[in-house]
C-alpha cells in the first residue's frame, strides 16, 4: 500500500463527503477509493469513517488522523518545491485562477508580462467562474472579487468593484430614465443568472444603510456576462452586472451606467493564496507583479 496516496485519497473523501465524489474529482475509479481507504484504516487497526447510505463521517480517530495527513502532505510538497530550486528562483509551473471575463481582461496581460520577464516560470491559468478549492485543485493563486469566507488562506486586497445597471442610450431615449430601482419594473431586463438567480437585482435604499432586492422583468436571461452586455447594448434591455463586465461598453458610449445613487457597496477583490512558511519565489515574483498592476487597473475603472 502507498500509504501518501491512501493519506491523499482519504483527504479527498473527507473534503467531498463521500467516496462517489472524491472518485469523480480524483479520476479514480470508485472502486479504488474504497479499497485504499479500507487498507489504510487495516493498516492502523482503526476505523476512519463511518459510511451511510448518502455520505461518509469522519469517526474522532478519523479527524484526527485527517488533521495530521493534510499537515504531513503540505509538508512534503514544500520540500519538493524547495529541492527543486523553486523557493530560492522564479522558476517551475505556477498555477492561476480568475473569473473567466477578469482574468482575460486583466489577469492575462500580467501574465505575459511575468512570462516576458522570468522565463524560466511556466504558468496555467484556469479561467473559471466556479471558486475552484486551491489546496484540493493545486492552485497557487486565485483572484476572487467579493467577500471572503473565513479560511486558511492569506488575501491581499487589490481594490473592489462597483456592481451597477446600464442600458443603452437608444432604449433611455424611448421613455423618462429610471430614477429609483422600482421603476425597473416598467423595463424590459436582461438578467445575468449567476448574479441574480432569482431575477431580483440588489440596491441599496437611500435612506437607510440596508439593502433590498428589487423584482425585474427579463425579456432575456443568460448564463455569461459578456452575453448580458451585447444584448444590452443592443437595446434588449437594462442590465446589472459588475463594472469591469461593461466598462468597455461604457467608454464606447454603448453602454449608460444608471442609478448610481442606488449602487451596494463595492465588493472587495482580492488575490488569495494558501497560508505556509516560505513562500516560493515564483509566487513572491507573481504577487509582486500582479497586486501594484491590477490595484492600478481597478483604480482606472
Amino acid at each position: 500500500m502507498d500509504r501518501l496516496e491512501a493519506m491523499a485519497i482519504l483527504l479527498r473523501v473527507a473534503d467531498a463527503g463521500g467516496f462517489s465524489a472524491a472518485s469523480r474529482q480524483m479520476g479514480v475509479p470508485l472502486a479504488t477509493v474504497s479499497r485504499r481507504v479500507s487498507e489504510l484504516e487495516a493498516h492502523l487497526g482503526a476505523r476512519l469513517l463511518v459510511r451511510t447510505t448518502r455520505k461518509v463521517a469522519l469517526t474522532d480517530a478519523g479527524a484526527a488522523y485527517v488533521a495530521s495527513a493534510r499537515r504531513i502532505l503540505e509538508e512534503i510538497a514544500e520540500i519538493e518545491q524547495m529541492t527543486a530550486g523553486e523557493f530560492h528562483a522564479p522558476r517551475g509551473e505556477l498555477v492561476l485562477t480568475a473569473p473567466v471575463l477578469f482574468g482575460r481582461l486583466h489577469v492575462l496581460p500580467i501574465v505575459a508580462d511575468v512570462l516576458a520577464a522570468y522565463p524560466e516560470i511556466n504558468v496555467r491559468l484556469v479561467l473559471s467562474d466556479r471558486n475552484l478549492h486551491l489546496l484540493e485543485e493545486h492552485v497557487d493563486v486565485a483572484a476572487r472579487i467579493g467577500e471572503l469566507p473565513d479560511s486558511r488562506m492569506v488575501a491581499t486586497r487589490i481594490g473592489a468593484m462597483r456592481t451597477v445597471v446600464c442600458a443603452s442610450p437608444q432604449l433611455l431615449a424611448q421613455r423618462a430614465a429610471p430614477t429609483a430601482p422600482e421603476d425597473l419594473a416598467q423595463w424590459p431586463c436582461v438578467n445575468f443568472e449567476p448574479m441574480s438567480p432569482t431575477a431580483a437585482w440588489r440596491f441599496r435604499r437611500r435612506d437607510t444603510r440596508g439593502g433590498c432586492d428589487v423584482p425585474v422583468r427579463p425579456r432575456l436571461s443568460v448564463s455569461k456576462a459578456e452575453a448580458a452586455v451585447s444584448a444590452a447594448a443592443r437595446g434588449v434591455g437594462v442590465t446589472q452586472v459588475l463594472h469591469y463586465q461593461c466598462a468597455d461598453a461604457v467608454r464606447d458610449g454603448l453602454l449608460q451606467i444608471i442609478l448610481p445613487d442606488f449602487e451596494v457597496e463595492a465588493a472587495p477583490v482580492h488575490l488569495i493564496h494558501a497560508a505556509r512558511g516560505e513562500l516560493p519565489s515564483k509566487m513572491r515574483v507573481f504577487l509582486d507583479f500582479a497586486a501594484g498592476r491590477l490595484r492600478e487597473r481597478l483604480a482606472s475603472l
